[in-house]
């Protein structure tokens, strides 16, 4: 889209004040920040270093820097900062680690971590459920780190014994995080927060580096992102939020789509932009999409339009059953595709639980159709990989219990779950990190004499790594590591194949590499990293980017609701469109329908070209065939812009020959 219509450029061009812009799904938000970002620069003459952008992936960031890097020249955007939420935390923290009471090369804990340490601690605490428990804690503190909550008041507010014994679980877990000199995921923001709070001279700093902040998404920020912006921007209020509280679907993520009504109360002048013209889709999705929605309470009206044609009607297919239903999306997939010469990947298939792309995934392997889920295992998921960051962990904080039990026994070293549970019963009655322990006189009353042995021979090698990574040039020395503990060795002692251990290996070379990039790109600029400071990064990446993996290649894509925002393609089904599916059981029953509503505002406006709803009439639960209930979302469509199929008895027969016949045609298509 290279001409901007008149509300982008008016967004784009205000700078007077304060400015929320309300970006309809399609209505090209990204381009608004883009050049808003280059005209800041160019026109308004404020330095690249002075201005920061953020959103909340590291996907939208790249995209994001991609087109500013093709709108203003290199040397301008020198020091801009176009991030997420986490990395920016992740950089003040590091700056101000002192503040904090931090040493350098702190470690981020992420889930697998903080899960294995809360589980110890509960454990520790004689609590007999911890196993069930520890995930209900750890959302629970993670909430009350969202929320700007410290132990104590968790601890005041508890409701009851359960509460209490949480809050007193989440003061014991930030105590050893900070004898790890390790923090979490929800640290990154809590902590600049708090210490942007207690110390208005750093906040002063920050404000003096921040001249003019943009944040995207500004719908799913939740309390604590809300309040770093707040205070960043409290002083000159030279700032510009896009959103739309129509998308606004993680609110148990803690996103709060009131942020952006909050917006108005806390800066007054706050001018309000909608962009309304949508760039995707045709009228009739445009229209349905707008009908759905209109059902929720608005603070701000806004309503979608296109200069696109009218478009097909959207189709509500009825199944006789969820075996029926899969089999219907497939074949409908195959028939479209013949008919009208499509690719693969112009065809999405959306759907609210991930448990629905079980049997499809079944009639789409039966019928040769090549399909990518979203969310597959990351890069940074492959044990290898996380072999390999636990080391690297390792040696910019020895502190990390979290990583030294990982690798202290990578490749074998023949130190006992005994042993090491010797030594960590040992570090807690001192309140020291394992590796810490090993250096003291006591640990020799706790542990046996050869465990404690072959502990300190590897923590002499971690020692004299860690001496030799800031004597020498880093790189060969990571990859000295793994040839210092023969890793490719014992992969192909344990691999299934020769070819799979050569392939881990290579995986594991591919991460150094990264890394070595990571030091170059920096090198002569204010960006320069420093080798703690690029594992760190390269952690946040791992933790960011779990959730953010692609396909680009020629296959249908698969993929839940959530996943699907941000997205778009020319075909796409929403499947499950039931009660207790679609709006979800436990939204049903928490009264929480509107966010599910939001959902499917969502999926209907992921579709440019067609869409197609469809439900199961009967679905199997528990062995029992059960009525289903058509989603309430289904009646909520204009009529005049739907059609619906299947709703008499469905001739099972015809439908199976329809769709041999398709397959034959699609197999002589291809030579088969």
């Amino acid at each position: 889209m290279s001409k901007l219509n008149p509300r982008q450029r008016e967004a784009v061009h205000y700078v007077d004040g304060p400015l929320l812009v309300l970006a309809g799904a399609g209505s090209g938000k990204t381009s608004v920040i883009t050049r808003k970002i280059a005209h800041l620069i160019e026109g308004v003459g404020i330095p690249g270093r002075h201005i920061a952008a953020l959103t909340f992936t590291n996907k939208a960031a790249r995209e994001m820097k991609e087109r500013v890097g093709k709108l203003v020249s290199r040397p301008q955007t020198r020091g801009l900062t176009v991030s997420t939420f986490h990395n920016l935390g992740l950089n003040i923290i590091r700056e101000e680690h002192v503040h904090l009471g931090y040493h350098p090369g702190f470690s981020i804990f992420d889930a697998e971590d903080a899960k294995a340490l809360l589980h110890d601690l509960m454990m520790t605490d004689g609590s007999v459920e911890a196993g069930d428990e520890v995930a209900t804690v750890q959302m629970s503190i993670s909430n009350w780190k969202n929320d700007l909550r410290s132990p104590a008041e968790a601890l005041s507010r508890a409701a009851d014994e359960r509460d209490q014994r949480m809050a007193l679980v989440y003061a014991r877990y930030n105590e050893y995080l900070k004898a790890y000199n390790a923090v979490d995921f929800d640290d990154l923001i809590l902590l600049p927060v708090q210490l942007f709070m207690s110390q208005p001279e750093t906040l002063q700093k920050w404000r003096r580096k921040i001249r003019y902040l943009l944040v995207d998404e500004y719908q799913d920020t939740n309390t604590c992102q809300y309040e770093l912006v707040k205070l960043l921007v409290a002083e000159r209020a030279a700032f510009t939020v896009v959103g739309d509280d129509d998308q606004s679907i993680y609110a148990w993520r803690g996103a709060r789509p009131e942020n952006l009504a909050q917006l108005k109360e806390d800066f007054p002048s706050l001018k309000v932009t909608m962009l309304e013209q949508n760039y995707r889709s045709t009228g009739r999705i445009l229209r349905s999409a707008n009908t759905v929605i209109a059902n929720n309470p608005h603070v701000f009206d806004k309503a979608l339009w296109s200069e696109h044609t009218i478009g097909e009607e959207i189709r509500i297919v009825r199944c006789r059953n969820e075996d029926a239903e899969a089999d219907r999306v497939a074949t409908e997939i195959i028939d479209q595709k013949l008919k009208k010469g499509l690719a693969w990947r112009d065809f999405a298939v959306l759907y609210r639980g991930n448990h629905q792309s079980r049997l499809l995934e079944m009639k789409l392997q039966a019928y040769q159709i090549p399909y990518h889920i979203s969310g597959g295992q990351s890069f940074f998921s492959k044990n290898e990989i996380k072999d390999a960051m636990s080391y690297l962990r390792l040696l910019v904080n020895p502190d990390d219990d979290a990583a030294f039990l990982r690798v202290v026994n990578v490749p074998r070293r023949e130190i006992g779950p005994r042993t090491l549970e010797q030594l960590s019963h040992y570090a807690r009655s001192r309140n020291v990190s394992l590796f810490r322990s090993l250096g003291d006189i006591g640990a020799e009353t706790q542990v046996t004499e050869r465990g404690l042995d072959r502990l300190r021979r590897f923590a002499h090698w971690v020692d004299t790594t860690c001496q030799r990574l800031h004597q020498e040039d880093p790189i060969p020395v990571i990859k000295q590591l793994f040839t210092d503990i023969e890793y490719e060795e014992w992969q192909h002692q344990h691999a299934g194949s020769p070819k799979q251990a050569e392939r881990r290996m290579s995986n594991i070379w591919y991460l150094i590499d990264g890394l070595q990039r990571m030091l170059e790109d920096g090198k002569g600029t204010a960006d320069e990293l420093g080798i703690e400071d690029a594992i760190s990064k390269m952690i946040l990446r791992d933790m960011m980017e779990q959730r953010e993996e692609e396909d680009d290649s020629d296959k249908v894509q698969l993929l839940t609701l959530h996943a699907s925002k941000g997205l778009e393609f020319p075909h796409v089904f929403i499947m499950g469109l039931e009660e207790e599916i679609l709006p979800h059981r436990a939204s049903i029953e928490e009264g929480n329908i509107e966010e599910e509503r939001r959902l499917m505002y969502v999926g209907i406006t992921r579709a440019r070209e067609t869409l197609t709803l469809t439900y199961a009439a009967q679905r199997s639960q528990y062995g029992e065939k059960l009525e289903t209930i058509p989603s309430r979302f289904l009646d909520e469509l204009p009529d005049e812009d739907v059609r619906w199929e299947g709703t008499g008895d469905l001739d099972v027969e015809a439908n199976q020959k329809k769709g041999k016949a398709t397959l034959k045609a699609l197999l002589g298509d291809l030579g088969v």
